[in-house]
This record gives C-alpha cells, sequence and structure tokens, in this order.
C-alpha cells in the first residue's frame, strides 16, 4: 500500500548545520493497517510525514502508494489521497467559515471539483450522520464558525474532514498532544472508529507509549532518521507501556521527555 525504499534526507548538506533527518529508510504499510511511530525530538517522524506527504522532497530513494511512484509527485497531488491531522487543532480547519463550510471543501476536495460554499441537502445529511459519531452535539451546530469551537471539537472536525474522501492513507501527526486528557480520549476514540469503519491505513505519530500500546497493529520506533526496531503480532500484544518507555531510554531517547509525559 505505502511503501518506502531506501529514502534519506538532509538538511542543510555539507554545512556545519547537517542534519540527516532519514538515513536510507524503508518502510511498507499494508492496506487497513495501523501503525504507531515512536521516538524521540528529532528522531526523523516528522520529516516521515513530511517526504509521504510531499512537503518535502526525498534526495533519495522511492515512495509508492498503492503501486504507484509518488516519489517526486507535487504535495497538492498527494492531497487527494493522503489525508493529514496535525498537533494543532487550528490547521485543519478554516476559521471564518462554519462547520458545514469546512466539511462542504473537504467533500468538494475529494471530488477534485471546483470550490463551491454551498452543500445539497443529501450532503447535509452525510453530514450530520457523521457528526453524530463524535457525540459532542455538533450535528445541531453545522452553521457555527469552526474558531468558536473548542480545540477537541475543532480536531474532531478535522479528523471528519481528513475521511470524508476516504484516502488511502492517513497520517495523524500527534494529533491529541494538544489536547486536555478528556479531549484526547473523545478523539482517539474517534479516530479508532473512523479507521475501522473506513477500513484505512493509518500511520500515527505520538509521544504515549499508552496509546502506542492500545493503538493500532504495529509500533515502530525510530531513532537518528532510521527504524530502529517495529513490534507486531503477539509481541505487540502482550506490550506494556513499561516495555516501550525501557527500549525508548536503551536508545538514549526521550531524555526530554519524563516517564509521565510518556505514559499520558
Amino acid at each position: 500500500m505505502l511503501r518506502l525504499d531506501n529514502v534519506s534526507v538532509t538538511f542543510n548538506a555539507g554545512t556545519p548545520n547537517e542534519v540527516r533527518a532519514l538515513q536510507n529508510l524503508s518502510l511498507f504499510v499494508e492496506d487497513g493497517e495501523f501503525v504507531t511511530v515512536i521516538g524521540s525530538n528529532g528522531a526523523g517522524k516528522s520529516t516521515l510525514f513530511n517526504v509521504v506527504s510531499g512537503a518535502v522532497h526525498a534526495d533519495s530513494g522511492r515512495i509508492e502508494l498503492d503501486g504507484e511512484d509518488i516519489t517526486i509527485s507535487p504535495e497538492y497531488q498527494r492531497s487527494h489521497d493522503i489525508g493529514r491531522v496535525f498537533q494543532d487543532p487550528r490547521l485543519g480547519t478554516c476559521p471564518g467559515l462554519t462547520i458545514r463550510e469546512n466539511l462542504s471543501l473537504a467533500a468538494i476536495h475529494g471530488r477534485r471539483a471546483g470550490f463551491r460554499r454551498d452543500v445539497k441537502k443529501a450532503e447535509e445529511s452525510w453530514f450530520i450522520e457523521q457528526l453524530e459519531r463524535q457525540r459532542l452535539g455538533l450535528e445541531h451546530r453545522l452553521d457555527a464558525d469552526v474558531a468558536l469551537l473548542s480545540g477537541g471539537q475543532r480536531q474532531a472536525i478535522t479528523l471528519v474532514m481528513a475521511t470524508l474522501a476516504k484516502p488511502k492513507l492517513l497520517l495523524l501527526d500527534e494529533h491529541t498532544a494538544a489536547l486536555d486528557p478528556n479531549a484526547a480520549e473523545q478523539v482517539i476514540s474517534l479516530t479508532q472508529e473512523l479507521a475501522e469503519a473506513n477500513d484505512l491505513s493509518v500511520v500515527m505519530i505520538t509521544h504515549s507509549m499508552q496509546q502506542a500500546c492500545d493503538l493500532g497493529d504495529r509500533v515502530i520506533m525510530m531513532n537518528q532518521g532510521k527504524i530502529e526496531f517495529e513490534i507486531s503480532g503477539e509481541e505487540r500484544e502482550n506490550l506494556t507501556p513499561a516495555d516501550l518507555i525501557e527500549r525508548f531510554h536503551s536508545l538514549g531517547s526521550g531524555a526530554e521527555l519524563s516517564d509521565r509525559q510518556l505514559l499520558a
């Protein structure tokens, strides 16, 4: 489904500030698989997402999505097949537009159509159905400006928008890190529901070892631009946050994070 073969990215090459963000990294994500990525700050997690989404181009290597070579495809083309949700809830929605208008734009983007602010009644019923899953009462506030919503509500809207067009791949970039515990729990629950309902392939970055243990089919740990280890199957099912923290610290990772933060 998603395949990276020996992908490398270096910033400021040949200077004293050279950073080898990705080093011959190879990764395969199957259809419908949920992969959780952990690692310290600077491990290369966000660069991995940027190179997959097209925000950053690889210096070498090959990237395929559903067998198609997208290594040099521009970000706007990839966005039709790759959904992404960022840590900051404000980045996924348009302030000044209503919930209805934001969802309409997401649906239009999925159809590769031109800009249109109105939305048909059939689509409105579909939007309401999607929002009812959130159990936040937003299905009754379609005409509310998204800028007036809480961070958790806005992130929930962003998740729905990112999955309306049923992308081939969904990238979740620490999408609950900026939320309070209750909001984070609601968004994680919605994440699981949407992934299962749409049979999505998902790659999620998190600093929470608890989330890494609770979510997904496979856990990958990155360090210095490489995948240090991955866990799946029976070993993944028996994994505990304490196990991950021990491995985290054994690599010299997470020095800037306390065990309490890693368990959050």
